[in-house]
């Protein structure tokens, strides 16, 4: 070497960081971390207890459902939780798919890193055993033949292949060693349940919202959140034939009707996906059980071919869905397909207990005038059972039918609507009847009722009579005159009363009241009169005297109002028992129609029931795959739980008086089975290698 060469000095590596390749090991430390991580055994008992989780979630909720009736059952606040946790599709949440996919990487993994060796060992047969390692197994058991090590041989794999065993035969200078080894499926059974595992999953994520959700946030489609018809909605909101690989969406077709479309859920809103054939409802029939809870219902309907024409014609049941051009329909609910009814509209102000006939139907709306009002009744439902539980006198609670009802809404100019439920036929409380109205103000709210009272007819006649002769000022005027003229004579057998100025104005104040009761309640006729009670100077007692004594000559007005509408009704003259029943249940229907919030009531007369089915139809590609990878988890299984692994290892050693044998055996699974098998092979090799037991293996 040259002087230049000599003189070069090399500085060492400041640390071990500078090492070459240290980041190379490092890397690699983290990577087979991070491997370590996904395939061990916690995480994917972890992940598997968050989706049995949410599994349960998905059954006991019903998945689906418009938001409405999510929010009509939970309430404003518990709605909003569950729906920020997407409960309401928990199977295509995005946090349940991306479990899904990481249960997919963990398992695989976990395959990856383990079947390797598995299959390798189900194939080896360890012929490299050493006498001091056979010596370590908790099974293992030293014999003495005289016969030679070579002449053992064929015997020892004959009991072998008796008892199941594939064996192999190692002859080396100083010893013959004899491997045996069967349940290798055990380990295939591993593998083939952790395949299993990962074929399900791929399968639910096919089957998944997946590439809908893909399609929505590339903007290939837009979801739509407006109650409209399908002619009306956007193409951005339509999905082609074939656009999706799987999906699950609802129709809902009235009878004697058809649809070639579903509507799928997607965030707040829905996308319509196309059917390549129209549904055509037939009949729809359901049955119910004596309570009138229903018990089986199912559509008879025709599919027909968009392509070809070709028809079919199919009843589909609950539990028995139709399969058809690779799509599945299944009969999912029911509901109203446009019930045509007949009602009367009853003024409750104005002209109170004035009625107007209304014809319409299940999703018709009406518009009208009131007051300078402009409103519109919504018709939106039409039940034919309503089933509430009812308490009897003994406190036992039972379930009683209240009949068939409407529902609708009743919106003002402002957009604001009340919802309201009334039933057809009068509903018997306590021996007493009446005309019910349920009535929710808001979407979630708590539902509230209107009782009107039913006279001995079942009407509603007399008290609509009734409340049109107390929204009558003049009247109600004439009615309070007559009574103080009564009252007044009744003191002296005279007049008293002699000033017709004064019994006309203590007339008119009473009729005032009369109409501040009618038109807004008993609390706002209080109130009037404690105003006018507060201008005179009166001590607290006599105060309120006086207004105990007001609010009674107004019920006698009342009440003498009620004996006239009677009289006017029936030619009735005597005051009952159940008349004063009626006139009590009359002040408190009346002093709550000002928070009724309408100013009409609906009574619904008679109607001509429409049906609708509720089907829900699906491709589902992965359900084949989901099926075979449940086949397989099963084999798999069994294949684990009833197929033992073991291995048996005879070394023969020649030795001066012959051979000496040791016997070894394992078994994957440490049990009492394997206990009493070795021992029972032990005997057979004795038998058939005419050997005994060394001094040590002999009892002291």
């Amino acid at each position: 070497m040259s002087d230049t060469s000599q003189s070069v000095e090399l500085n060492p590596p400041k640390s071990a960081g500078d090492q070459p390749g240290t980041a190379k090991v490092r890397s690699q430390g983290v990577t087979k971390r991070i491997l370590l991580w996904l395939t061990s055994m916690n995480l994917a008992v972890t992940l598997l207890v968050i989706l049995a989780i949410a599994s349960v979630i998905g059954t006991v909720l019903k998945q689906n459902e418009s938001f409405n009736s999510y929010l009509d059952v939970f309430g404003p606040f518990w709605f909003a939780v569950f729906r920020n946790l997407s409960l309401y599709d928990v199977y295509s949440a995005t946090w349940f798919v991306a479990i899904l996919l990481f249960l997919v990487a963990s398992t695989s993994s976990c395959v990856a890193r383990n079947a390797p060796a598995f299959l390798r060992d189900i194939r080896s047969f360890r012929l490299n055993a050493q006498e001091k390692s056979l010596r370590a197994f908790a099974h293992k058991m030293d014999m003495k033949s005289d016969a030679k090590p070579e002449s053992l041989v064929a015997p020892i794999q004959a009991l072998l292949e008796r008892a199941g065993f594939k064996s192999r035969v190692k002859t080396q200078p100083h010893e013959i060693l004899i491997s045996g080894r069967k349940g290798g499926m055990n380990r295939i059974g591993y593998v083939l349940t952790h395949l299993g595992i990962i074929v399900i999953l791929l399968g639910g994520l096919l089957d998944s919202k997946m590439q809908l959700k893909l399609m929505d946030a590339l903007g290939m489609v837009k979801v739509e959140t407006a109650n409209i018809p399908v002619s009306e909605v956007p193409d951005i909101s339509k999905i082609p034939v074939g656009g999706l690989q799987a999906f699950r969406g609802t129709v809902n077709i009235p009878e004697h009707k058809w649809g070639d479309v579903v509507f799928i859920g997607l965030k707040d809103g829905y996308v319509v996906q196309n059917l390549p054939f129209k549904i055509f409802v037939n009949k729809f029939a359901i049955e119910h059980y004596d309570t009138g809870m229903p018990k089986s219902y199912m559509s008879n309907v025709t599919l027909t071919n968009k392509e070809t024409g070709q028809e079919i014609t199919k009843t589909i049941e609950v539990n028995h869905p139709l399969h058809y051009m690779g799509y599945n329909i299944f009969q999912s609910s029911f509901g109203d397909g446009g019930t045509k009814l007949k009602m009367s509209a009853w003024q409750l102000s104005g002209r109170a207990g004035v009625a107007q006939p209304i014809d319409s139907a299940v999703f018709d709306k009406k518009r009208f005038d009131f007051n300078n009002q402009n409103y519109q009744l919504e018709f939106t439902d039409f039940r034919m059972y309503n089933i509430n539980p009812v308490m009897d006198d003994k406190g036992v609670v039972h379930q009683k039918n209240y009949g068939p009802s409407v529902t609708f809404k009743l919106r003002n100019a402002a957009g604001e609507a009340i919802e309201y439920q009334n039933y057809f036929l009068p509903i018997s409380f306590k021996g007493h009847q009446y005309f019910l109205s349920g009535v929710k103000r808001s979407i979630g709210g708590q539902q509230q009722y209107l009782y009107i009272p039913a006279d001995q007819k079942g009407s509603i006649d007399t008290f609509m009579a009734y409340l049109a002769m107390l929204s009558d000022q003049a009247k109600m005027q004439q009615i309070a005159a007559r009574l103080i003229g009564d009252v007044s004579s009744s003191v002296d057998g005279k007049s008293a009363m002699s000033n017709e100025k004064l019994t006309q104005s203590a007339s008119a104040s009473i009729a005032e009241l009369v109409h501040i009761f009618v038109q807004q309640g008993f609390p706002a006729m209080q109130a009037k009169i404690e105003s006018a009670l507060a201008q005179r100077n009166l001590s607290p007692e006599a105060k309120k005297k006086a207004e105990q004594a007001s609010i009674s000559v107004v019920r006698s007005v009342l009440e003498r109002a009620f004996l006239e509408t009677l009289a006017a009704q029936d030619g009735k003259q005597e005051f009952t028992d159940k008349d004063a029943k009626f006139f009590d249940d009359a002040m408190d229907a009346i002093s709550a129609l000002p928070a009724y919030g309408s100013p009409i009531f609906v009574q619904p007369k008679s109607f001509e029931q429409i049906q609708s089915t509720g089907l829900e139809v699906s491709r589902a590609p992965g359900a084949i795959w989901v099926t075979i990878g449940s086949i397989m988890l099963v084999l798999g299984i069994f294949m684990n739980f009833y197929i033992h692994y073991r291995r048996q290892w005879v070394l023969l050693k020649p030795d001066d008086k012959g051979t000496r044998i040791l016997l070894a055996g394992s078994d994957i699974r440490k049990n009492i089975d394997f206990d009493k098998d070795f021992a029972a092979f032990s005997s057979e090799l004795m038998a058939a290698t005419e050997s005994k037991p060394s001094e040590s293996e002999r009892p002291a």
